[in-house]
């Protein structure tokens, strides 16, 4: 019986351009399913371009060139015919700053539900329920649904839009710097979320806070200008990393 865990995402040989910059240079990777996998390293390692590419929000960005291959579970996510409206369900992405949309909590929750098709209002509201208990906010919005999303404080936007990819049912979550702006108690709130989430979802935790990474990852990947340094299990990576490049990062020698 083949015990090993099964592989969500793999890339081989990825490499992104922006115009004659390589951001992420031949880099080669295997993230595994219901993992938190922490990405770390200085700026301008790559890390948040790895995210755009992985659900092509890179597609935007003018000048950007994809070399390699990139796969989840066995869909091609470069291939030319890629629905990238069902890849981006599949791969959401919950970014640094909080953008909740001008309207109320529960719109927040149902809008993007209802344009895939979804119309039944027991339906939505239980989605909405659902998805707010799994990024532990139920409790301190039930009772205020109809309200602006715009009353919540930073640590609840922060959570209401995670919340807000979950009602989209994906299979991996993308989350750049999601705590950068956040006090400790509501970083302290999305770090316990995570540990919750990983039971159903894959997770991809972007952080330049090496001791976040340590606390909330299971395994985690060392990038420098591009190229991955070094990948391993959290704990053997924090405690005897393989390159002293990563033992000067950790250490804050440099970064």
């Amino acid at each position: 019986m083949n015990d090993e865990p099964q592989a969500k995402i793999r890339v081989e040989h990825l490499s992104c351009y922006y115009g004659d910059f390589r951001a992420i240079n031949d880099l080669s990777l295997t993230i595994r399913a219901r993992e938190v996998f922490g990405l770390m390293g200085p700026s301008k390692s790559g890390k948040s371009t790895f995210l755009r590419v992985l659900n092509r929000m890179c597609d935007l960005i003018d000048g950007t060139r994809v070399e390699g291959s990139a796969w989840l579970d066995d869909e091609d996510l470069l291939a030319p015919e890629c629905d990238l409206v069902r890849l981006r369900r599949r791969i959401g992405l919950v970014l640094s700053k909080p953008v909740p949309l001008p309207r109320s909590i529960m719109e927040n929750l149902t809008l993007a539900p209802r344009l895939a098709g979804k119309h039944d209002r027991d339906e939505l509201a239980a989605l909405a329920e659902s998805s707010l208990k799994a990024a532990q906010l139920w409790e301190e919005v039930k009772d205020r649904l109809q309200d602006s999303a715009l009353k919540l404080s930073g640590g609840q936007q922060q959570r209401l839009c995670l919340a807000r990819t979950l009602a989209m049912e994906p299979e991996v979550i993308l989350l750049d710097e999601p705590t950068s702006g956040l006090d400790p108690i509501s970083t302290a709130k999305i770090e316990q979320t995570l540990s919750e989430l990983k039971k159903s979802y894959t997770i991809i935790l972007v952080s330049n806070n090496t001791k976040q990474i340590a606390r909330a990852t299971d395994r985690v990947a060392f990038l420098l200008m591009g190229k991955l340094i070094e990948v391993g299990g959290t704990d053997r990576v924090f405690t005897v990393p393989k390159d002293k490049r990563t033992d000067d990062y950790i250490s804050g020698r440099f970064g």
